[in-house]
C-alpha cells in the first residue's frame, strides 16, 4: 500500500458520539475501509461545507426589471422562446 500521502497529514483528537463511532465502525466494516478514512472523507465534506470562497460563485449581474416575473412573463418567454427556435411567428 501506498503511504506516501501519510506524511503530509496532521494529527489531531476529536471527541465523538459514540453512536456515531458505532455508525462508522459498521459503515467501514461493510465498506472494507478504515473508520480513519471514513473519518477523513467526513472531515473533507465539513471542511468544503464551511470553506468561505474569495469570489462569488456567481460574479455577473443580469439586466432585468428589478421585479419578479409573473406567470404570464414566464410563458410568455418561453413562447417567444420556441417562436424563435421554430422560426415562425407561432407556437407548435
Amino acid at each position: 500500500m501506498d503511504y506516501s500521502w501519510y506524511m503530509s497529514m496532521k494529527r489531531t483528537n476529536v471527541y465523538a458520539d459514540p453512536e456515531d463511532l458505532a455508525i462508522i465502525k459498521e459503515a467501514a466494516a461493510r465498506r472494507g475501509i478504515s473508520e480513519a478514512e471514513i473519518i477523513r472523507q467526513g472531515i473533507h465534506l465539513a471542511a468544503m461545507a464551511n470553506r468561505v470562497w474569495d469570489e462569488p460563485l456567481f460574479s455577473r449581474t443580469f439586466e432585468g426589471s428589478g421585479r419578479t416575473p409573473t406567470k404570464h412573463d414566464v410563458r410568455e418567454a418561453v413562447a417567444d422562446a420556441v417562436r424563435r427556435e421554430n422560426g415562425s411567428g407561432t407556437t407548435a
